[in-house]
């Protein structure tokens, strides 16, 4: 008999709610080892011999023996590399709250749900669990991280390479903008993911030399994107770091010059969630690009203390919701407050918005009717290489057939 490929484990100190989530789990026809648990204790020693299978964990928060902030928190000291719902019959803002924590602890959180259990939602965060498989979590290297030599290397020997992320039009469906993820072809550790080395980068004062990097493999990309017939928007990340040199916007201009490509093909995402040790600089920089009409787009609004006095004090054209506010907001009171509190102001602004976080297509109905510009997730699309964009398109000109009424 073939093995189950999947294992989830149930972690309550409700003996009836354990048989329901059992029954629940077994009628939404998810192929899964199920085990269950009313002592937080021996599900944590259950898990711990699971080394490799990566379950999907169903904790309760309010349990007597060990409550389920600290079994997450015992999670996180053992490494767990698998997944987590939570599960909870508390106020809807502790349970977010939870949420926060657990991916505070480096824990990958499947979502939260509300006693009682919807069946229909508890198929839809299994659906995510299957066929969802988020890049915030990779193989690494070794803890100890890479030497400034080897970053060094990376960016001479053209070892960063990008991904790109689509974006489409939520009225019409329409392909109108990717976004450079960029990725490292590590010689020993094969495709190595931004979380792995840009802060290292950053660190080490290469931020420039990535940045340049990304940017020219991009223009170059964008190129030959042309020649099949897809003009699009190409979103570049950049630190605020960047923003320090004066003359950047110069070398950007230039950049785009010797690909044949114009200002208005390019917006620069500023990531960071403060103004950077010289916010004089950064706006001269950011007022300077808008002038050469590049755009410039505030990411993940809303994570960081300082994204008001950034929206507030800096020309930006684009705002892009963190996901965190959008995946699963149709359902999530509170999120879906502060999603539409950001659009609101956005449009008071008049600056266009983008939902970041689509990855289901509750999700995709959610951010649609909410009247946001754009969506971005991977509902739509994962990131992928340049080559694999036209057939890509090709797919979702059909999709957009079913999607758009």
């Amino acid at each position: 008999m073939t093995p189950l490929t999947h294992t989830i484990v149930i972690v309550d100190d409700d003996p009836l709610q354990l048989k329901l989530l059992t029954h629940q789990l077994g009628n939404t026809g998810v192929e899964a080892t199920i085990d269950g648990h009313i002592s937080a204790t021996a599900a944590l020693e259950h898990v711990r011999t699971l080394s490799g299978r990566k379950p999907l964990i169903m904790l309760d928060l309010n349990m007597p023996e060990m409550d389920g902030i600290v079994f997450l928190r015992q999670l996180a000291e053992r490494d767990f590399d698998g997944k987590v719902l939570l599960v909870s019959g508390e106020d809807e803002r502790i349970l977010e709250t939870a949420e926060r924590l657990a991916t505070a602890y480096r824990i990958d959180v499947v979502g939260g749900l509300t006693k009682p259990v919807q069946p229909k939602m508890l198929a839809a965060m299994l659906e995510r669990w299957v066929n969802t498989r988020p890049e915030g979590r990779h193989p690494t290297p070794p803890e100890c991280g890479f030497e400034f030599i080897e970053l060094v290397r990376a960016i001479q020997n053209d070892e960063l390479l990008n991904h790109y992320q689509p974006k489409v039009d939520l009225h019409t469906g329409a392909c109108v903008g990717i976004e450079a993820l960029v990725r490292w072809q590590h010689p020993d550790h094969g495709l190595v993911f931004p979380d792995a080395f840009v802060a290292k980068i950053e660190e080490c004062g290469l931020i420039d030399d990535m940045t340049r990097a990304v940017l020219l493999r991009a223009a170059a990309d964008m190129r030959v994107l042309h020649g099949h017939g897809l003009r699009l928007r190409m979103g570049i990340n950049v630190s605020m770091d960047n923003l320090h040199r004066l003359a950047f916007p110069e070398f950007v201009c230039a950049a785009l010059d010797d690909a044949s490509l114009s200002p208005t093909d390019l917006i620069l995402e500023v990531t960071e969630s403060r103004l950077g040790h010289d916010p004089v600089a950064a706006l001269d920089i950011l007022t300077r690009l808008r002038l050469r009409h590049i755009g410039v787009s505030i990411d993940d609004f809303g994570t960081g203390h300082s994204s008001l006095r950034q929206l507030r004090d800096l020309p930006f054209d684009e705002l892009k919701i963190d996901r965190g506010f959008v995946t699963g907001a149709r359902d999530q009171p509170v999120r879906k407050a502060i999603f539409s509190g950001c659009l609101d102001m956005a449009r008071e602004l008049r600056i266009h918005t983008v939902a970041e976080g689509v990855e289901t297509r509750d999700d995709w109905d959610f951010v649609r009717a909410s009247g946001c510009t754009q969506a971005q997730g991977y509902f739509i699309s994962r990131p992928i290489p340049a080559a694999a964009l036209p057939a890509w398109h090709a797919d979702w000109l059909r999709r957009c057939e079913e999607l758009i009424p």
